[in-house]
């Protein structure tokens, strides 16, 4: 019987490097070590696959997301069998938010293997919610869902999951600030306005209006960011009126 010898090309220095910095924040062995690195990629690189095709995480952002959303729904499914179809997606959505998967991002410090032609300082604060779906993409073309999901449950169930305090938790300031103003037959309004300033990103301020009196006030690098910002002031700030049932 004839056997064939497999040649496998000694890893660099960087390589290897890389790859016991992959094992130790995964808790597993990852065999592509191009995929990984391809999900720290940013776009500003401009880098180019052999069929022409843009190199950098977006995609696996895509597919990562599509995967966190699978592993959580059936984690949820399983664990609390009482709640309804409403119950499951609205959980899931607070554990998925892109406040919470910032959070993750931050926490795991993602941002030291992004590979960029931009100052991290010019980055958005979505870069790091970005780049943990980025990863979690990388990790199901690499290993398939079993250790897609067995990631998951490492970095985001076991350490920040609390069903109880998940139901309390509020996902949006301003959808609950709206309602309420709708429910009380209240009037409000946003005001949007550009607020540069000396920031070498473009910011946006935001003035929130109840019954025509200044309630919050918000400034964030997106309109919707800032509007969120300035609900959640003028919510604390009426909690006791708001909460009221």
């Amino acid at each position: 019987m004839n056997f064939i010898r497999k040649i496998i090309k000694p890893l660099s220095k960087k390589d290897e490097d890389f790859y016991a910095e992959m094992k130790l924040l995964l808790g597993f062995s990852p065999h592509n070590l191009r995929m990984y690195r391809k999900a720290f990629v940013h776009r500003s690189i401009k880098e180019l696959d052999d069929s022409g095709n843009p190199r950098n995480y977006e995609r696996l952002e895509f597919l990562g997301d599509a995967m966190l959303d699978a592993v959580i729904a059936s984690y949820l499914f399983k664990k609390v069998p009482s709640g309804n179809e409403g119950y499951l997606t609205q959980m899931r959505s607070k554990i998925v938010s892109r406040e919470h998967l910032n959070e993750l991002g931050r926490d795991l410090n993602l941002i030291r293997f992004v590979k960029s032609n931009v100052s991290r300082s010019k980055f958005g604060e979505n870069i790091n919610g970005n780049i943990f779906e980025a990863l979690i993409g990388a990790i199901y073309l690499d290993r398939g869902y079993k250790y897609c999901k067995k990631f998951v449950h490492k970095a985001v169930i076991l350490p920040y999951v609390d069903i109880a305090k998940l139901e309390g938790k509020v996902t949006s300031y301003k959808s609950l600030f709206i309602e309420w103003c709708q429910k009380e037959k209240k009037t409000f309004g946003f005001e949007v306005y550009d607020d540069t300033g000396n920031d070498s990103v473009r910011h946006f301020s935001v003035k929130l209006f109840l019954e025509d009196r200044l309630i919050g006030k918000g400034r964030a690098t997106s309109k919707k960011k800032a509007e969120e910002i300035a609900a959640k002031r003028a919510y604390f700030a009426n909690q006791k009126e708001i909460s009221k049932k």
